[in-house]
């Protein structure tokens, strides 16, 4: 459901009175006009001698609009006119306009309150209402983060989840921090815990973050299926295993008895642990990453692993670095899926063969834009340069005349230059790209100091490695990757007349735009 669906679907009553109303006496109702921050004048389709209202989308919700404050009609140019300081619809959304034609031949013309015209529109809104709320009800039903009730457990019953009763224990359980582990923990919902022999199982409840410097976290379980009813109460000190050991977490227990619970699941902690049922699905080891990297249709993996073979073995406990062959626009999509598939207390650091570049762009404005029209058009210039470079494949350049011919395509801008262009490229574990003194200093920082065999083997691992270092989430400024006509480092001039082009490492690399709002200056022509 977008945002114009919204605005038809969800009808606040008045609004519905209104449409009535206009329609009776022979006006125009919901006349849809595309609305655009460029402008603030906006015709009608028919000569109208009164706006009797205007509803839209504002911040992506319902809204009508007030006249006189946020927008008047202009009789002369038959049309609505947006006033500056007031409220307007969100950028690129339709407004709806209801008015009153200049010639009507409805024989109803009185829409004052008794009326019997008014009347019979209200008592046929109130109908109208009731259809709106049920369509948007049963819209709504269909989704777990919207539904409720008897609708919310028929959807999280796909994945087998059942909405637990009174009859499950309920208690705290305290986990602790491992000592000499620093950073943050995270605890996800649904985690897996029992006693020592496994009589009875407890699942969290609720998930929980162990802050930097925070030695211990109470988190809320409850007992799972297997334990329903008077096997989940436990005594105090009773639960100590976690099914799945979380890195940074030295032991769990509970403080106090577990008890039968006093009301039902509710919806929100339900909506959690289906989520978390779905999002715990093969996790937590590094053929699950690979499983879900090859899910996001990733064509190639390198991963790095403490616990892997020397020639890639990662030098830093609790940290798995992949490098990954992806479209630059899907990375983000790609690391987001592999972070949330990473065990909870294990730093993720995913890579890809991008050269990154920053074109610094200045260019001449036409006259007259709105301070919206204005920012409109530096988003139309970004999205202009991210549309050439996402069409490029891997080892090919970015051309400095593409560039500015894509520039051109913005009506409102002319004579465009490039005033710098600054380049970088990822950190993907070449040999030298790290030195051995970085190296060293990232694996002390990782093992607890008072542990000398553990440093020590820590410290010879790294020294007797042979295959190449791991990569980084840092990028290495290569100014070089500007190439101008002759092949070299190009000149200022070369950039400023877009005679130059960004260069990939080789054929297995990506160019990627790396720019934002503030890196395109207009100034307003004459």
């Amino acid at each position: 459901m977008n945002g114009d669906t919204v605005a038809l679907v969800t009808r606040p009553y008045l609004e519905l009175v209104d449409d009535l109303l206009t329609a009776v006496v022979g006006g125009v109702v919901n006349e849809p006009i595309p609305y655009d921050v460029k402008s603030d004048t906006y015709r009608l389709s028919e000569p109208a001698s009164a706006v009797r209202g205007v509803t839209g989308t504002r911040d992506r919700e319902r809204f009508s609009f007030q006249p006189l404050v946020d927008f008047a009609f202009s009789a002369g140019d038959n049309a609505v006119v947006w006033q500056d300081g007031g409220a307007k619809p969100d950028d690129e959304t339709t407004f709806y306009v209801d008015y009153f034609r200049v010639a009507s031949r409805s024989p109803l013309t009185d829409v004052n309150v008794g009326s019997v015209t008014r009347t019979l529109s209200e008592a046929i809104g109130r109908e109208i209402k009731f259809v709106y709320e049920e369509i948007n009800e049963a819209y709504r039903s269909a989704f777990i983060d919207t539904a409720k009730g008897t609708s919310l457990d028929l959807v999280v019953a796909i994945l087998g989840v059942v909405r637990k009763r009174k009859d499950f224990a309920e208690g705290l359980v305290t986990f602790f921090r491992a000592p000499g582990v620093d950073g943050v923990i995270a605890i996800p919902e649904g985690a897996l815990l029992s006693t020592e022999k496994g009589e009875a199982t407890f699942e969290t409840a609720q998930p929980r973050v162990l802050q930097r410097g925070q030695d211990r976290i109470d988190v809320p379980v409850r007992a799972t299926d297997a334990s329903r009813g008077a096997a989940g109460r436990v005594d105090a000190g009773a639960i100590t295993v976690m099914a799945q050991p979380f890195a940074g977490i030295s032991r769990i227990t509970n403080f106090d008895p577990t008890v039968l619970g006093a009301e039902d699941e509710s919806d929100p902690d339900l909506r959690e642990r289906a989520k978390a049922a779905l999002r715990g699905i093969g996790k937590a080891t590094i053929a699950a990453l690979v499983e879900a990297a090859f899910a996001e249709r990733v064509r190639s993996i390198d991963v790095w692993d403490p616990n892997g073979p020397p020639a890639r073995r990662s030098p830093r406990i609790g940290s798995v670095q992949m490098l990954v062959e992806v479209e630059p626009e899907r990375f983000p999509s790609v690391a987001g899926v592999l972070n949330e598939t990473r065990a909870a207390g294990v730093e993720a650091v995913v890579s890809a063969r991008y050269v990154f570049f920053k074109p610094r762009l200045a260019a001449k404005l036409q006259p007259g834009l709105t301070a919206a029209g204005k920012a409109k058009v530096v988003d139309q210039v970004i999205a202009a340069l991210q549309a050439y470079v996402d069409g490029l494949g891997p080892g090919d350049p970015a051309k400095g005349d593409a560039l500015l011919a894509a520039v051109g395509k913005v009506a409102e801008l002319s004579e465009p230059r490039f005033a710098d262009v600054i380049a970088w490229r990822s950190d993907v574990g070449d040999p030298g790209a790290t030195t051995l003194v970085d190296t060293l200093v990232q694996t002390i920082g990782g093992v607890p100091p008072a542990d000398e065999t553990a440093l020590r083997t820590a410290l010879t691992a790294v020294l007797s490695a042979t295959g190449p270092t791991t990569p980084s989430a840092r990028r290495t400024p290569d100014r070089g990757r500007v190439q101008g006509e002759g092949g070299g480092r190009a000149t200022d001039a070369e950039v400023e007349r877009g005679a130059f082009q960004v260069v990939p490492v080789d054929a297995t690399w990506w160019v990627v735009l790396d720019m934002e709002p503030a890196d395109v200056v207009l100034v307003e022509g004459a």
